[in-house]
Protein backbone atom coordinates (compact mmCIF):
# COMPACT_ATOMS: atom_id res chain seq x y z
CA UNK A 1 0.00 0.00 0.00
CA UNK A 2 2.66 2.65 0.72
CA UNK A 3 5.00 1.55 -1.91
CA UNK A 4 7.47 0.18 0.35
CA UNK A 5 9.98 -2.25 -0.71
CA UNK A 6 8.10 -5.43 0.64
CA UNK A 7 4.25 -5.58 1.51
CA UNK A 8 4.96 -8.36 4.34
CA UNK A 9 8.11 -9.13 6.57
CA UNK A 10 8.34 -12.50 8.74
CA UNK A 11 10.39 -11.50 11.60
CA UNK A 12 11.23 -15.06 13.63
CA UNK A 13 11.73 -16.97 11.01
CA UNK A 14 13.68 -19.17 11.81
CA UNK A 15 11.93 -19.81 15.19
CA UNK A 16 9.35 -22.36 15.35
CA UNK A 17 6.36 -20.44 14.39
CA UNK A 18 8.07 -17.82 12.03
CA UNK A 19 9.15 -21.11 9.81
CA UNK A 20 5.40 -22.27 9.47
CA UNK A 21 4.56 -18.52 8.97
CA UNK A 22 7.15 -18.41 5.96
CA UNK A 23 5.89 -21.64 4.46
CA UNK A 24 2.75 -20.86 4.18
CA UNK A 25 3.29 -18.15 2.49
CA UNK A 26 5.68 -19.47 0.24
CA UNK A 27 2.84 -21.86 -1.01
CA UNK A 28 0.31 -19.72 -1.19
CA UNK A 29 2.07 -16.52 -3.21
CA UNK A 30 4.80 -16.48 -5.45
CA UNK A 31 8.07 -14.81 -3.89
CA UNK A 32 7.81 -11.09 -5.91
CA UNK A 33 4.91 -11.31 -7.67
CA UNK A 34 1.52 -12.42 -5.97
CA UNK A 35 3.08 -10.61 -2.52
CA UNK A 36 6.20 -8.64 -1.90
CA UNK A 37 7.55 -10.33 1.54
CA UNK A 38 11.14 -11.16 2.85
CA UNK A 39 12.29 -13.74 6.50
CA UNK A 40 13.83 -11.33 8.90
CA UNK A 41 15.81 -12.54 12.30
CA UNK A 42 18.71 -12.50 13.97
CA UNK A 43 21.26 -15.09 12.01
CA UNK A 44 21.57 -14.82 8.43
CA UNK A 45 22.88 -18.51 8.93
CA UNK A 46 20.00 -19.75 10.59
CA UNK A 47 17.47 -18.08 7.97
CA UNK A 48 19.42 -19.62 5.17
CA UNK A 49 18.60 -22.97 6.88
CA UNK A 50 15.41 -22.36 7.23
CA UNK A 51 14.80 -21.18 3.35
CA UNK A 52 16.33 -24.25 2.21
CA UNK A 53 13.93 -26.62 4.51
CA UNK A 54 11.09 -25.21 3.47
CA UNK A 55 12.14 -24.84 -0.03
CA UNK A 56 12.21 -21.28 -0.94
CA UNK A 57 14.46 -19.71 -3.83
CA UNK A 58 17.53 -17.83 -3.30
CA UNK A 59 15.51 -14.66 -4.25
CA UNK A 60 13.53 -14.81 -1.15
CA UNK A 61 15.15 -12.09 0.79
CA UNK A 62 16.36 -12.54 4.20
CA UNK A 63 17.22 -9.79 6.58
CA UNK A 64 18.95 -9.60 9.72
CA UNK A 65 17.29 -7.74 12.43
CA UNK A 66 17.88 -8.05 16.71
CA UNK A 67 15.40 -7.76 19.30
CA UNK A 68 18.94 -6.40 20.98
CA UNK A 69 20.04 -4.13 18.20
CA UNK A 70 16.84 -1.53 18.25
CA UNK A 71 18.52 0.28 14.67
CA UNK A 72 18.25 -2.88 13.22
CA UNK A 73 14.70 -2.81 13.92
CA UNK A 74 14.13 0.57 12.88
CA UNK A 75 15.86 -0.03 9.80
CA UNK A 76 13.62 -3.47 8.79
CA UNK A 77 10.26 -1.38 9.98
CA UNK A 78 11.07 1.44 7.22
CA UNK A 79 11.09 -1.10 4.36
CA UNK A 80 7.82 -3.23 5.01
CA UNK A 81 4.01 -2.24 5.23
CA UNK A 82 3.35 -4.87 7.43
CA UNK A 83 5.72 -6.58 9.94
CA UNK A 84 4.74 -9.96 11.55
CA UNK A 85 6.47 -10.87 14.81
CA UNK A 86 6.51 -14.41 16.13
CA UNK A 87 9.14 -13.47 18.49
CA UNK A 88 8.01 -14.24 21.79
CA UNK A 89 8.05 -13.77 24.83
CA UNK A 90 6.53 -10.34 23.30
CA UNK A 91 6.88 -8.62 26.70
CA UNK A 92 11.08 -10.27 26.78
CA UNK A 93 11.88 -9.47 23.30
CA UNK A 94 9.06 -7.74 21.49
CA UNK A 95 8.66 -3.70 22.40
CA UNK A 96 11.31 -2.81 20.21
CA UNK A 97 9.33 -3.57 17.15
CA UNK A 98 5.87 -2.16 18.43
CA UNK A 99 7.47 1.12 18.77
CA UNK A 100 9.47 1.00 15.74
CA UNK A 101 6.01 0.28 13.61
CA UNK A 102 4.47 2.69 15.45
CA UNK A 103 7.06 5.05 14.76
CA UNK A 104 7.91 4.52 11.04
CA UNK A 105 4.00 4.30 10.19
CA UNK A 106 4.38 0.31 9.16
CA UNK A 107 1.55 -1.76 10.22
CA UNK A 108 2.38 -4.83 12.66
CA UNK A 109 0.51 -8.02 13.76
CA UNK A 110 1.56 -10.77 16.11
CA UNK A 111 0.10 -14.08 17.46
CA UNK A 112 0.76 -12.80 21.56
CA UNK A 113 -2.08 -13.86 24.25
CA UNK A 114 0.32 -11.74 26.74
CA UNK A 115 -2.56 -9.33 28.00
CA UNK A 116 -0.44 -7.25 30.38
CA UNK A 117 2.28 -6.57 27.62
CA UNK A 118 -0.86 -5.30 25.09
CA UNK A 119 -1.96 -2.81 27.98
CA UNK A 120 1.04 -1.91 28.11
CA UNK A 121 1.88 -1.69 24.65
CA UNK A 122 -1.74 0.51 23.96
CA UNK A 123 -0.80 2.96 26.41
CA UNK A 124 2.85 3.49 25.41
CA UNK A 125 1.77 3.55 21.46
CA UNK A 126 -1.54 3.91 20.63
CA UNK A 127 -0.61 8.20 20.00
CA UNK A 128 2.45 7.54 17.75
CA UNK A 129 0.67 4.99 15.89
CA UNK A 130 -2.47 7.54 15.56
CA UNK A 131 0.20 10.12 14.18
CA UNK A 132 2.04 8.12 11.89
CA UNK A 133 -0.59 5.92 10.56
CA UNK A 134 0.59 2.48 11.65
CA UNK A 135 -2.12 -0.18 12.58
CA UNK A 136 -1.00 -2.15 15.53
CA UNK A 137 -2.91 -5.30 15.54
CA UNK A 138 -2.16 -7.77 18.13
CA UNK A 139 -3.40 -11.30 19.08
CA UNK A 140 -3.69 -12.68 14.87
CA UNK A 141 -3.53 -15.99 15.81
CA UNK A 142 -5.61 -18.71 17.58
CA UNK A 143 -5.57 -16.09 20.23
CA UNK A 144 -7.77 -13.99 19.27
CA UNK A 145 -9.08 -14.40 15.72
CA UNK A 146 -11.44 -16.86 15.95
CA UNK A 147 -12.93 -15.53 18.61
CA UNK A 148 -13.01 -12.20 17.75
CA UNK A 149 -14.37 -12.86 14.62
CA UNK A 150 -17.07 -15.43 15.59
CA UNK A 151 -18.23 -12.46 17.87
CA UNK A 152 -18.24 -10.10 15.04
CA UNK A 153 -19.43 -12.74 12.03
CA UNK A 154 -22.51 -13.93 14.63
CA UNK A 155 -23.88 -10.29 15.43
CA UNK A 156 -23.90 -9.52 11.84
CA UNK A 157 -26.46 -11.85 11.12
CA UNK A 158 -28.04 -10.90 14.40
CA UNK A 159 -28.82 -7.58 13.21
CA UNK A 160 -30.06 -8.51 9.99
CA UNK A 161 -32.50 -10.87 11.30
CA UNK A 162 -33.47 -9.15 14.73
CA UNK A 163 -32.85 -5.29 13.75
CA UNK A 164 -30.11 -4.98 16.74
CA UNK A 165 -27.14 -6.65 17.64
CA UNK A 166 -27.32 -8.78 20.52
CA UNK A 167 -26.88 -7.70 24.43
CA UNK A 168 -25.58 -11.83 25.16
CA UNK A 169 -22.68 -14.02 22.89
CA UNK A 170 -22.02 -17.05 24.14
CA UNK A 171 -18.24 -18.85 22.90
CA UNK A 172 -18.74 -22.37 23.32
CA UNK A 173 -15.71 -24.20 22.15
CA UNK A 174 -16.85 -27.55 21.07
CA UNK A 175 -14.39 -29.46 19.39
CA UNK A 176 -10.25 -29.10 19.75
CA UNK A 177 -7.40 -30.93 19.11
CA UNK A 178 -3.92 -29.66 19.35
CA UNK A 179 -0.64 -28.96 21.21
CA UNK A 180 1.64 -26.63 22.45
CA UNK A 181 4.85 -25.91 21.86
CA UNK A 182 8.34 -24.42 23.81
CA UNK A 183 7.28 -20.85 22.68
CA UNK A 184 3.40 -20.85 24.28
CA UNK A 185 5.06 -22.19 27.55
CA UNK A 186 7.78 -19.49 28.12
CA UNK A 187 5.29 -16.85 27.08
CA UNK A 188 2.84 -18.10 29.79
CA UNK A 189 5.88 -18.40 32.32
CA UNK A 190 7.11 -14.60 31.23
CA UNK A 191 3.64 -13.65 32.77
CA UNK A 192 3.34 -15.60 35.75
CA UNK A 193 6.85 -14.37 36.62
CA UNK A 194 5.65 -10.64 35.68
CA UNK A 195 2.96 -11.29 38.15
CA UNK A 196 4.97 -12.18 40.85
CA UNK A 197 6.96 -9.09 40.79
CA UNK A 198 3.64 -6.76 40.09
CA UNK A 199 0.72 -7.93 41.80
CA UNK A 200 -1.36 -5.36 39.75
CA UNK A 201 -0.33 -7.85 36.72
CA UNK A 202 -3.18 -10.66 38.52
CA UNK A 203 -5.63 -8.64 38.73
CA UNK A 204 -5.14 -6.89 34.92
CA UNK A 205 -5.25 -10.92 34.11
CA UNK A 206 -8.55 -11.12 35.36
CA UNK A 207 -10.65 -7.92 34.06
CA UNK A 208 -12.43 -8.87 30.87
CA UNK A 209 -11.78 -4.72 30.51
CA UNK A 210 -8.30 -4.38 30.87
CA UNK A 211 -7.85 -3.26 27.73
CA UNK A 212 -10.90 -0.62 27.12
CA UNK A 213 -8.72 2.34 29.12
CA UNK A 214 -11.21 4.73 30.38
CA UNK A 215 -14.34 1.76 30.49
CA UNK A 216 -16.04 -0.53 32.40
CA UNK A 217 -19.01 -2.57 31.09
CA UNK A 218 -21.77 -4.90 32.38
CA UNK A 219 -20.72 -7.53 35.07
CA UNK A 220 -20.29 -10.63 33.15
CA UNK A 221 -20.90 -13.89 33.12
CA UNK A 222 -18.95 -16.85 35.70
CA UNK A 223 -17.13 -18.39 33.24
CA UNK A 224 -15.11 -20.19 35.63
CA UNK A 225 -17.55 -23.01 37.39
CA UNK A 226 -19.18 -25.39 35.83
CA UNK A 227 -22.83 -26.20 34.91
CA UNK A 228 -25.52 -27.29 32.40
CA UNK A 229 -26.18 -24.46 29.53
CA UNK A 230 -29.62 -24.87 28.89
CA UNK A 231 -29.21 -22.18 25.89
CA UNK A 232 -25.86 -24.03 24.86
CA UNK A 233 -27.72 -27.51 25.28
CA UNK A 234 -24.83 -28.79 27.01
CA UNK A 235 -22.85 -28.96 30.15
CA UNK A 236 -20.13 -26.35 30.13
CA UNK A 237 -16.52 -25.78 31.73
CA UNK A 238 -13.47 -23.05 32.19
CA UNK A 239 -11.74 -22.93 28.92
CA UNK A 240 -8.35 -22.07 29.18
CA UNK A 241 -7.75 -18.97 26.85
CA UNK A 242 -11.16 -17.25 27.58
CA UNK A 243 -9.19 -14.57 29.52
CA UNK A 244 -6.96 -13.22 26.88
CA UNK A 245 -9.71 -13.80 24.26
CA UNK A 246 -12.88 -12.10 26.12
CA UNK A 247 -10.57 -9.18 26.46
CA UNK A 248 -10.03 -9.07 22.77
CA UNK A 249 -14.01 -9.46 21.86
CA UNK A 250 -14.59 -6.16 24.80
CA UNK A 251 -11.91 -4.37 23.24
CA UNK A 252 -13.57 -4.90 19.57
CA UNK A 253 -16.91 -3.37 21.04
CA UNK A 254 -15.23 -0.56 22.30
CA UNK A 255 -13.51 0.69 19.24
CA UNK A 256 -16.27 0.52 17.50
CA UNK A 257 -17.93 3.14 20.06
CA UNK A 258 -20.49 -0.15 21.71
CA UNK A 259 -22.45 -0.65 18.88
CA UNK A 260 -23.33 -4.13 20.52
CA UNK A 261 -23.94 -2.01 23.81
CA UNK A 262 -22.29 -0.84 26.88
CA UNK A 263 -24.38 -3.57 29.17
CA UNK A 264 -22.81 -6.53 26.50
CA UNK A 265 -21.71 -9.56 27.99
CA UNK A 266 -19.63 -12.45 26.23
CA UNK A 267 -18.22 -15.53 27.71
CA UNK A 268 -16.02 -18.46 26.48
CA UNK A 269 -16.27 -21.94 27.72
CA UNK A 270 -15.61 -25.31 26.43
CA UNK A 271 -18.24 -27.59 25.55
CA UNK A 272 -18.62 -30.99 28.43
CA UNK A 273 -20.04 -34.43 27.64
CA UNK A 274 -21.64 -34.01 31.30
CA UNK A 275 -21.01 -33.05 34.54
CA UNK A 276 -16.93 -32.27 35.32
CA UNK A 277 -15.37 -35.12 37.56
CA UNK A 278 -13.53 -34.25 40.43
CA UNK A 279 -9.67 -33.77 39.38
CA UNK A 280 -10.88 -33.97 35.41
CA UNK A 281 -8.48 -32.10 33.25
CA UNK A 282 -8.73 -28.22 32.17
CA UNK A 283 -6.59 -28.54 29.13
CA UNK A 284 -9.78 -27.88 26.93
CA UNK A 285 -8.13 -30.12 23.91
CA UNK A 286 -4.20 -29.80 24.11
CA UNK A 287 -1.99 -31.86 25.14
CA UNK A 288 1.99 -31.89 25.74
CA UNK A 289 2.29 -35.19 23.90
CA UNK A 290 4.72 -38.22 24.95
CA UNK A 291 7.54 -36.25 25.05
CA UNK A 292 6.38 -33.87 28.50
CA UNK A 293 6.93 -30.19 28.11
CA UNK A 294 8.15 -28.37 25.20
CA UNK A 295 11.53 -26.43 25.15
CA UNK A 296 11.85 -23.22 23.09
CA UNK A 297 11.48 -24.06 19.19
CA UNK A 298 9.72 -27.28 19.94
CA UNK A 299 6.16 -27.64 19.42
CA UNK A 300 3.85 -30.63 17.58
CA UNK A 301 4.86 -32.47 14.82
CA UNK A 302 4.11 -32.13 11.16
CA UNK A 303 1.69 -35.32 11.41
CA UNK A 304 -0.10 -33.32 14.65
CA UNK A 305 -0.44 -30.14 13.21
CA UNK A 306 -2.43 -31.60 10.35
CA UNK A 307 -4.47 -34.17 12.45
CA UNK A 308 -5.70 -31.16 14.39
CA UNK A 309 -8.74 -28.40 14.49
CA UNK A 310 -10.99 -27.18 16.24
CA UNK A 311 -15.04 -26.32 16.13
CA UNK A 312 -16.38 -22.80 18.20
CA UNK A 313 -19.81 -22.46 18.60
CA UNK A 314 -21.21 -18.93 18.76
CA UNK A 315 -24.67 -18.08 20.12
CA UNK A 316 -26.39 -14.45 20.32
CA UNK A 317 -28.91 -14.52 22.06
CA UNK A 318 -31.36 -11.51 21.28
CA UNK A 319 -33.94 -11.77 23.82
CA UNK A 320 -34.93 -13.68 27.15
CA UNK A 321 -31.72 -13.15 27.82
CA UNK A 322 -30.40 -16.84 29.94
CA UNK A 323 -33.49 -18.16 29.01
CA UNK A 324 -33.48 -21.11 26.90
CA UNK A 325 -36.72 -19.96 25.11
CA UNK A 326 -35.06 -16.45 23.99
CA UNK A 327 -34.40 -15.98 19.89
CA UNK A 328 -31.10 -17.06 18.85
CA UNK A 329 -28.44 -17.01 16.19
CA UNK A 330 -25.83 -19.71 16.22
CA UNK A 331 -22.86 -20.01 14.03
CA UNK A 332 -19.21 -22.11 13.79
CA UNK A 333 -16.09 -21.09 13.34
CA UNK A 334 -14.16 -24.23 12.34
CA UNK A 335 -10.23 -24.49 11.05
CA UNK A 336 -8.51 -27.38 9.59
CA UNK A 337 -5.40 -28.19 11.84
CA UNK A 338 -4.26 -28.07 15.00
CA UNK A 339 -5.14 -24.54 16.59
CA UNK A 340 -1.88 -22.84 18.17
CA UNK A 341 0.38 -23.64 14.80
CA UNK A 342 -0.77 -25.18 11.94
CA UNK A 343 -4.16 -22.92 11.77
CA UNK A 344 -2.29 -20.25 13.73
CA UNK A 345 0.79 -19.80 10.82
CA UNK A 346 -2.06 -19.18 8.43
CA UNK A 347 -4.64 -17.03 10.33
CA UNK A 348 -1.55 -14.82 10.98
CA UNK A 349 -0.09 -14.58 7.13
CA UNK A 350 -3.05 -13.77 6.22
CA UNK A 351 -3.97 -11.04 8.52
CA UNK A 352 -0.80 -9.48 7.36
CA UNK A 353 -1.68 -9.99 3.36
CA UNK A 354 -4.98 -8.52 4.42
CA UNK A 355 -3.73 -5.44 5.90
CA UNK A 356 -1.37 -4.92 3.05
CA UNK A 357 -4.02 -5.59 0.60
CA UNK A 358 -7.39 -5.36 1.49
CA UNK A 359 -7.88 -2.93 4.01
CA UNK A 360 -7.53 0.98 2.83
CA UNK A 361 -6.18 3.27 6.22
CA UNK A 362 -9.28 5.37 5.38
CA UNK A 363 -11.37 3.17 6.44
CA UNK A 364 -9.22 1.54 9.34
CA UNK A 365 -6.54 4.39 10.27
CA UNK A 366 -3.50 4.20 13.03
CA UNK A 367 -3.62 2.92 16.17
CA UNK A 368 -3.74 -0.29 18.33
CA UNK A 369 -6.60 -2.25 17.06
CA UNK A 370 -8.27 -5.45 17.01
CA UNK A 371 -8.38 -8.16 14.40
CA UNK A 372 -12.20 -7.91 13.95
CA UNK A 373 -12.23 -3.85 14.74
CA UNK A 374 -9.36 -3.83 11.98
CA UNK A 375 -10.45 -6.27 9.46
CA UNK A 376 -13.69 -7.65 10.48
CA UNK A 377 -15.62 -8.95 7.11
CA UNK A 378 -12.13 -8.53 4.52
CA UNK A 379 -10.16 -11.16 7.10
CA UNK A 380 -13.35 -13.75 6.83
CA UNK A 381 -12.77 -14.11 3.17
CA UNK A 382 -9.22 -13.93 3.08
CA UNK A 383 -9.49 -16.75 5.82
CA UNK A 384 -11.84 -18.80 4.33
CA UNK A 385 -9.82 -18.43 1.13
CA UNK A 386 -6.67 -19.20 2.05
CA UNK A 387 -6.33 -20.48 5.76
CA UNK A 388 -8.95 -23.36 5.96
CA UNK A 389 -11.10 -21.48 8.40
CA UNK A 390 -14.72 -21.30 8.20
CA UNK A 391 -17.40 -19.34 8.94
CA UNK A 392 -21.20 -20.75 8.53
CA UNK A 393 -24.53 -20.33 10.38
CA UNK A 394 -26.19 -23.20 12.09
CA UNK A 395 -29.82 -21.77 12.63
Amino acid sequence: MSGREFEVIVWGASGYTGRLVAAHLLATYSVGGDLRWAMAGRSAGKLAEVKAEIGAPAALPAIVADAGDPASLDAMARRADVVISTVGPYQLYGTALVAACAAAGTDYVDLTGESNWIAAMIAANEAAAKGSGARIVFSCGFDSIPFDLGVWFVQQEAKQRFGAFSPRVRGRVRRLKGGLSGGTLASGMATQAAAQKDPSITALLADPFALTPGFRGADQPDGETPYEDKVTGAWVGPFMMAGINTKAVHRTNYLASHPWGEGFRYDEMQMLDGPPAAGSDAMGGFNFGAGGLPKPGEGPTREERETGFYDILFIAQHDGVDSADGRTVRAAVKGDMDPGYGSTAKILGESAVCLAKDVPRDATPGGCWTPAAAMDGALIRRLEAHAGVTFTLEN
